[in-house]
């Protein structure tokens, strides 16, 4: 039987599925960042996924996905240069249009900022759903379907609606501060390989118990 890890550097994981799509080899951007095994999966061009999905990225924050994260058709991350002026009369962001609008382009800057857009490990999002700007998403967090997420989610919390809302946490308190220090996402390969059953099935007893040892 092959004990070997699964290959993070492939594009497509899944050979008969080119819908599937891994991004940290995908992603160009030196403003995106995503970390092992996270996937998008999308039918028509998974691979456009910089510029399809992340949208408005014209600023200097960046976009930060952690490892093992499962990404659904038409996720989307809006950034912060979707933002428009709303302090005047109008909200049309007239310089962008050239001519002699370009001369009140110091109209468009310095507007508000969230920050950057900060995704934990082993998330899961739903089809559809919508992140906007500066918004924090903890480790192990479920987003819904068509969820809109304008605020931070924590660890561990299903969130969905829009604007998205709290559901319920998937653990206690006490079981998501010990799944936080176990941080099963940071084994080594090998050690991950030998527990996949634990992580995927088991308890947060029987997780504790395979944390390797020093």
């Amino acid at each position: 039987m092959d004990r070997l890890p699964a290959d993070p550097t492939v594009l497509h994981p899944i050979p008969d599925r080119p819908r599937v799509v891994l991004l940290k080899p995908l992603l160009t951007s030196p403003l995106i960042e995503a970390g092992e095994y996270s996937y998008y999966d999308d039918p028509d061009d998974p691979t456009a996924f910089e510029s399809r999905n992340v949208l408005y990225h014209y600023g200097p924050e960046r976009l930060v996905i952690g490892k093992f994260c499962a990404l659904g058709t038409g996720v989307r991350f809006i950034m912060n240069g979707a933002n428009h002026r709303m302090d005047g009369p109008s909200t049309f962001p007239f310089p962008i249009m050239g001519g002699s609008w370009a001369e009140h382009f110091d109209l468009l800057t310095d507007l508000p900022t969230r920050g950057d857009t900060v995704v934990g490990h082993d998330v899961w999002f739903g089809h559809s759903t919508t992140v906007m700007p500066g918004v924090r998403i903890g480790h192990g967090a479920v987003v819904a379907s068509g969820a809109v997420v304008v605020d931070d989610v924590p660890d561990y919390g299903i969130v969905g609606g829009n604007p998205a809302r709290l559901i319920r946490t998937r653990h206690s308190d006490e079981d998501i501060a010990r799944l936080l220090s176990i941080a099963w996402w940071d084994w080594p390969p090998a050690h991950l390989t030998e527990h996949i059953r634990t992580v995927m099935a088991g308890t947060v007893d029987d997780l504790e118990k395979a944390v390797p040892r020093p």
